[in-house]
C-alpha cells in the first residue's frame, strides 16, 4: 500500500488487512493516514522503496552544541528558529510533497522547504514547543533519515559571492554587446562617411553604456589597484584599473569635445572578458571544503557519552578532555585519547597507512577517525575536535592550500616593475609626440597603456588553464587547481605511498600451504566473523565447498583469532601464538613444511584441526599489477621515484624490490608529519609530487608542488 513493493509472504498477516512489505512502510502509512496526508497515495511519482528507518533517538539533535553550531533564531519571528537538514531518500516530487506538509503536521513546525536537488530541508520551527529530535524521528519514520548539514555557513558566502560575480559578468557583457554595436556603426562610417550629428549620438550613447560598466562591473579592478597602492604591494589589479581607467577618461573627454578617438568599446570588452576569466580563475582554484567539513568527513557526528550507568549520544563538538566514550565495533573513535577499559584490534589506516590491524587494551593510545573493529572500547577523551590530531593534519592541509599558484605569484613579481617600465614608456611616449603633434600625445600614451593591458597574464592564463582542467574531467581525472598542470609538465621527484597506491589496498590471501579439506571448514568459521583476515578468505575461495558445513560454538579472542566446531571437528584459525596457546605445545605434530616461516612481509595466519596444525596462509597487500610498468615509464621521462609510507619498513623494503626501488629509494614507518617534512625537505631541491590514497598523506599531498590522490584520496 504504502510502497507498491511486493509483499512478502510472511508479512500477509490478515487478507483483511492492508498489506505492508515491512515494519517500516507500516509505520510511515500510518503517520501519513494519521496527519490526513492520503493525496500522498494519489500521486504518481511516488517513490517504490522500502521504508529504511534507522530507529534513532535524535537526542544529539537537542543539544546546545549542536544548537550553537547548526541552528540559529530568526529576528522578530517571536522564537522561531531554523536549521538545515540533510536528509536521506529524496528523489521526486512526491517526496517533496510530503517533507514539506508532514513537517507542517508537527505541533510547532512554521515551515519547511525541500530543495531535492541536494537533499537538503529548511526547518522553521518553536524549540519552545517541539523539540527538533521529534521533527528528526518523525523525518526518520518515512524514510528520511536526517543529518545535520556542515559547512552551510561558507557555503552561503560562497553563493552570494558568486551571484554578485554573475550579476557583474551580466551587466558588463550586456553593455559590452551593445557598445560594440554602436562602434560597428562607428567604425563603418569612417569608410562609408556618417553625417556628423550621427556620429556625435553614437559617441553620447557609447560614454551612457561604458560609465555604469566602469563604475558597476569594472570597480572590482579598481578597488584592488587601491588596495595594492595603500599596502605598497602591487598586483596585476594596477596596471588593469590604469589602463581601463585612462581609456574611459580619455574618451569622455574626446566626447565631450567632439574630436578624436574613443575606447569605451576595448574598455567595455575587456571588463567583461577579465571578469569571465577571473571567475573561472575563482572557480578553479577554490578549495573542495573547508576546514570544519573536511574534519567532520574523517571523524564521526556523534559520540557515546557514558555518564555512570547512562549512554548519552551527543554531537562530538560536545565532547571534551574527560569525558569518557564508547566506542562499538565498527564504529570510528570520535576524539584522541587512552582506552580506559576493552581490548581490541584498530584499523590505523587513516594516520599511519599500516595494512595490518593494531592491538589495543588498557591505557593504549587511540586517536580519531581510526576504526574499531573487534570489541568495545571505553576511552577517556584527551584531545577533541581541532585539537585531535586528525585536526592537525587538517590544519596543515589548510595552510599548505592557501599558497598561491606559480603563475599567480609570477604575476605579482612582475606586476611593479611591469607598471614602472609601462608607466614611463606611456610617459616617454607622450614626451616624444608632444614636440611634434601635442594634439595626438595624450591619445598615442593612452593607446599604449591600453595596448599593454596585461591580458595575457590576467585572461589568458586562467582561461588556458580551465580548459586543461576540463580535458582532465573528460579523462576521469578531477583537479583541484590549475598550478599542479605547471609541475606536472616537466619531470621533478615524485614520491608514491605505498598501501592503496602501488598496492590494491586490502588484505588479500597471498599465500596458502594446507590440503583442500580445510578450506570449507576455515570458510564456514571465518563467515561468523567481520575481521579483514575472514573477508580476505572469502575473496580467495568464494562460498563453501560444501555448503552444509555449519560452525556452532564460534568464539573471537580480539588480537588473536576465532575457534570453533564445524562439522564434529575443532577448528582455529589465528595467529601463530594463538594456535600454540590454544594446542598447549608449540611442537606437537607439526609438519616441517607447515612450520616454516611466512614470506617476509606477510600476516602469517595458522589454521589447527582437532589439535594438529595442518595449514597456513599469508596474508598481505598485493601490488597492483600495472604498477611496475606505469612506474617504469615514468623514469623514462626522466622523474626520480621514491617509495614514502607509513607501512612496517619491512614490508615497504619488498615491495620496492618488487617495484625496482634501489634500498635508498624506499621508506617505511613514516608518520604523516615525517612524510610533511620529507616533502618540504625535498621541495627545496626542486619541484615535488607526492601521490597519496588517504589522510595520512592528505599534509604531504597539499605540502607538495603538486599531489595525486588515487583510490579514493579524492576526499582527503
Amino acid at each position: 500500500v504504502h510502497c507498491g513493493l511486493p509483499v512478502p509472504r510472511a508479512m500477509q498477516e490478515n487478507p483483511e488487512d492492508r498489506p505492508f512489505c515491512c515494519h517500516g512502510c507500516r509505520a510511515a502509512y500510518a503517520i501519513i493516514h494519521e496527519s490526513g496526508l492520503d493525496q500522498y497515495y494519489c500521486m504518481s511519482e511516488r517513490r517504490e522503496a522500502r521504508v529504511q528507518s534507522t530507529g534513532k533517538g535524535f537526542e544529539e539533535f537537542d543539544h546546545p552544541a549542536f544548537h550553537n553550531l547548526y541552528v540559529k533564531p530568526i529576528p522578530g519571528s517571536q522564537g522561531l528558529s531554523e536549521t538545515s537538514l540533510y536528509i536521506e531518500g529524496v528523489h521526486c516530487a512526491s517526496c517533496v510533497w510530503l517533507v514539506e506538509r508532514m513537517s507542517l503536521a508537527i505541533p510547532g513546525v512554521a515551515g519547511a522547504e525541500l530543495d531535492v536537488g541536494r537533499a537538503r530541508v529548511a526547518i522553521r520551527w518553536d524549540a519552545s514547543l517541539t523539540p527538533l529530535s521529534q521533527v528528526a524521528r518523525t523525518l526518520d519514520a518515512l524514510g528520511y533519515t536526517p543529518h545535520p548539514c556542515r559547512g552551510l555557513g561558507v557555503e552561503a558566502l560562497r553563493r552570494a559571492e558568486d551571484r554578485a560575480m554573475l550579476v557583474r559578468i551580466g551587466i558588463a557583457g550586456a553593455l559590452a554587446g551593445n557598445i560594440m554595436l554602436l562602434a560597428v556603426a562607428l567604425y563603418s562610417g569612417w569608410f562609408s562617411g556618417m553625417e556628423p550629428v550621427y556620429e556625435r549620438y553614437f559617441r553620447w550613447v557609447s560614454l551612457v553604456l561604458v560609465a555604469p560598466s566602469v563604475l558597476i562591473p569594472g570597480q572590482v579592478f579598481f578597488r584592488g589597484a587601491w588596495s595594492a597602492l595603500r599596502s605598497r604591494t602591487p598586483h596585476m589589479d594596477l596596471p588593469i584599473a590604469l589602463a581601463l581607467g585612462a581609456g574611459f577618461a580619455r574618451g569622455a573627454v574626446n566626447t565631450v569635445t567632439n574630436h578624436g578617438p574613443i575606447y569605451f568599446d576595448g574598455v567595455a570588452l575587456l571588463i567583461f572578458l577579465l571578469l569571465v576569466g577571473r571567475f573561472l580563475q575563482q572557480r578553479a582554484h577554490r578549495a573542495a571544503t573547508d576546514s570544519a567539513e573536511l574534519l567532520h568527513a574523517l571523524s564521526p557526528a556523534t559520540a557515546r557519552v557514558v555518564e555512570g550507568a547512562m549512554l548519552t549520544e551527543v554531537p562530538t563538538e560536545a565532547l571534551l578532555p574527560g569525558m569518557v566514550i564508547e566506542v562499538r565495533p565498527g564504529e570510528t573513535v570520535a576524539a584522541d585519547g587512552r582506552v580506559l577499559e576493552g581490548r581490541s584490534s584498530m584499523d590505523l589506516s587513516l594516520l599511519t597507512g599500516e595494512t595490518r590491524a593494531t592491538q589495543v587494551e588498557k591505557g593504549s593510545k587511540v586517536f580519531a577517525g581510526t576504526l574499531n573493529r573487534s570489541a568495545t572500547l571505553r576511552v577517556c577523551v584527551e584531545q577533541a575536535g581541532e585539537d585531535s590530531r586528525v585536526g592537525g593534519i587538517v590544519r596543515q592541509v589548510e595552510n599548505a592550500s592557501r599558497r598561491k599558484a606559480p603563475v599567480v605569484q609570477m604575476a605579482d613579481r612582475l606586476a611593479s616593475g611591469f607598471v614602472l617600465v609601462v608607466l614611463a614608456l606611456a610617459a616617454g611616449t607622450y614626451l616624444l609626440w608632444f614636440h611634434g603633434k601635442p594634439g595626438a600625445a595624450l591619445d598615442n600614451a593612452i593607446a599604449l597603456l591600453i595596448v599593454t593591458c596585461p591580458c595575457a597574464l590576467a585572461l589568458a592564463t586562467p582561461l588556458a588553464i580551465t580548459v586543461g582542467i576540463g580535458r582532465a574531467a573528460k579523462a576521469g581525472i578531477l583537479v583541484k587547481g590549475g598550478s599542479v598542470l605547471d609541475f606536472l609538465g616537466r619531470p621533478g621527484t615524485l614520491y608514491l605511498d605505498k598501501t592503496g597506491t602501488v598496492t590494491e589496498g586490502r588484505v588479500t590471501l597471498v599465500s596458502w600451504v594446507g590440503p583442500e579439506w580445510v578450506k570449507p571448514l576455515v570458510l564456514a568459521l571465518e563467515a561468523h566473523s567481520a575481521h579483514p583476515i575472514a573477508a580476505g578468505f572469502v575473496r580467495a575461495w568464494g562460498a563453501p565447498a560444501e555448503p552444509g558445513a555449519m560452525a556452532q560454538g564460534v568464539v573471537h579472542t580480539a588480537g588473536g583469532g576465532i575457534e570453533g566446531m564445524v562439522n564434529g571437528r575443532r577448528v582455529v584459525v589465528g595467529s601463530p601464538d594463538f594456535i600454540a596457546e590454544k594446542l598447549g605445545d608449540a611442537r606437537r605434530a607439526l609438519p616441517v613444511k607447515v612450520d616454516s616461516n611466512v614470506e617476509t612481509a606477510l600476516t602469517p595466519v595458522q589454521v589447527a584441526v582437532d589439535g594438529l596444525r595442518v595449514a597456513r596462509a599469508g596474508f598481505g597487500d598485493r601490488v597492483r599489477p600495472e604498477a611496475r610498468g606505469a612506474l617504469d615509464r615514468l623514469r623514462s621521462r626522466g622523474w626520480k621515484i621514491r617509495l614514502l609510507s607509513g607501512d612496517h619498513p619491512d614490508v615497504v623494503a619488498q615491495v620496492g624490490r618488487e617495484l625496482g626501488f634501489a634500498f635508498d629509494e624506499c621508506q617505511g614507518g613514516a608518520s604523516p608529519e615525517d612524510k610533511l617534512r620529507v616533502i618540504e625537505a625535498a621541495e627545496r631541491e626542486g619541484h615535488v609530487v607526492m601521490v597519496g590514497d588517504g589522510v595520512n598523506d592528505a599534509a604531504a599531498i597539499a605540502r607538495a608542488s603538486a599531489g595525486v590522490g588515487v583510490h579514493g584520496g579524492a576526499e582527503a
